[in-house]
């Protein structure tokens, strides 16, 4: 088993523990963490001095891989909106691992993320959490299905209004996501008589099986929603319904973030390193994360790549800190916090004993502008030993 241990470093575990010193790596897995870690005679060493040693980095929502960058219609694989009620959808199918932004990612020390669709239907499909190395996406996968895309505002009413068909308003759209959620309701009753008569048997639906999972809270509601208003339906919703929820994009949260603190439900902001492009984004602010952590939500930061580049994400967590968000709250919104609204945070998020060995090496803080990677390590592995030499490539 390949053996690697990283002397001397200052190691930010993320788990409630700082201090220099040591960290070995053995096969896939963290095996040892301590101020002073005897070396192994077979272990390959990677002197940190001076260094910082974090755990990698994890987007919490973007479209890596189903919205390839480069490409127009060719690689564009994130939004079937040809119906707006599509579960079953599976952003597994259409990732692309030779995409482009999943190197971007890794050379800026982003070692996971959750990829998915868009948010041109009410009901888009299940997004993944995977590693940002390897070759072959179901090799990648540390969560499939990760969540269930659904979708508020301006967009799926911009899509089918100009079909002419629902929703062309926000009613339609709660109408239709609770319409699918009851579907799902009566389908699983469906499925229980039928272990007690055959006969009784429903159809195989896949995207009732899907729908189904959630009404099992199984996975959650992932809900794009930038207005306050929206926001709230999306909890309206998941509430009359007893499911789980995460709140995508919050662009308003501030405006609600001791409502939203008292809910109980994760918000993934952003993306902020970008400009206001529709009318729901005329509030947005960097302030938003810093607000709603004080006022008690847990909060990861996104980048919605390709809208920001995926690389960015330590830059926007940084922005959000400099407009008043604590520094470790903001290093937190893109490491472990992201792990836990993912639901992976066994493996990932933080440096710990029988954790997945996704580490990053920097220079200086991932904050400061001049930080660069000295070394990405995912599942043990050195993913850019070019980075030193290149300076990020970026």
């Amino acid at each position: 088993m390949r053996k690697l241990l990283i002397k001397n470093g200052r190691i930010y575990t993320m788990a409630g523990r700082d201090f220099v010193g040591d960290l070995l790596i053995e096969g896939s897995k963290i095996a040892a963490l301590g101020e002073t870690l005897e070396v192994p005679g077979d272990a390959e060493v990677i002197d940190a001095s001076g260094c910082l040693v974090l755990p990698g980095m994890i987007d919490a929502h973007c479209h890596v891989g189903i919205g390839e960058e480069i490409y127009r219609w060719e690689g564009e694989d994130f939004n079937e909106m040809t119906d707006p009620v599509t579960p079953d959808m599976r952003a597994i199918d259409g990732i692309n691992p030779e995409d482009e932004g999943f190197r971007d990612a890794r050379l800026g020390g982003i070692t996971a993320v959750f990829t998915g669709p868009g948010s041109g239907n009410v009901i888009g499909g299940t997004g993944v959490v995977m590693k940002t190395a390897g070759k072959i996406v179901d090799k990648m996968v540390v969560r499939d299905p990760a969540g269930l895309k659904i979708a508020f505002g301006e967009n799926p009413k911009m899509v089918y209004g100009e079909q002419k068909k629902m929703p062309m308003t926000r009613m339609g759209t709660a109408a239709l996501l609770r319409q699918a959620l009851v579907d799902a309701q009566v389908y699983k009753g469906k499925l229980e008589d039928g272990k007690k008569d055959p006969d009784k048997l429903p159809e195989r639906d896949l995207g009732l099986e899907v729908l189904m999972k959630v009404i099992q809270r199984e996975i959650p509601l992932r809900a794009h929603a930038h207005r306050a208003d929206d926001i709230m339906t999306a909890i309206r919703i998941a509430r009359e319904f007893d499911v789980d929820l995460v709140i995508e994009h919050c662009t308003e949260g501030h405006k609600i973030a001791e409502e939203l603190a008292e809910l109980g439900y994760p918000a993934v902001v952003g993306p902020l390193l970008t400009n206001r492009s529709k009318v729901e984004l005329k509030d947005k602010s960097f302030q938003t994360p810093g607000i709603l952590t004080k006022a008690g939500v847990k909060v990861a930061i996104m980048t919605d790549h390709s809208v920001t580049p995926i690389e960015q994400l330590p830059l926007c967590a940084a922005l959000a800190h400099k407009a008043g968000m604590d520094k470790e709250d903001a290093l937190r919104s893109i490491t472990i916090n992201a792990a836990e609204i993912l639901g992976v945070a066994d493996r990932i998020g933080s440096l710990e004993v029988g954790k997945d060995a996704d580490i990053v090496v920097w220079d200086e803080h991932p904050f400061q502008l001049g930080a660069r990677p000295h070394y990405v390590i995912i599942d043990g592995k050195m993913v850019c030993p070019e980075a030193r030499k290149a300076g990020n490539g970026l």
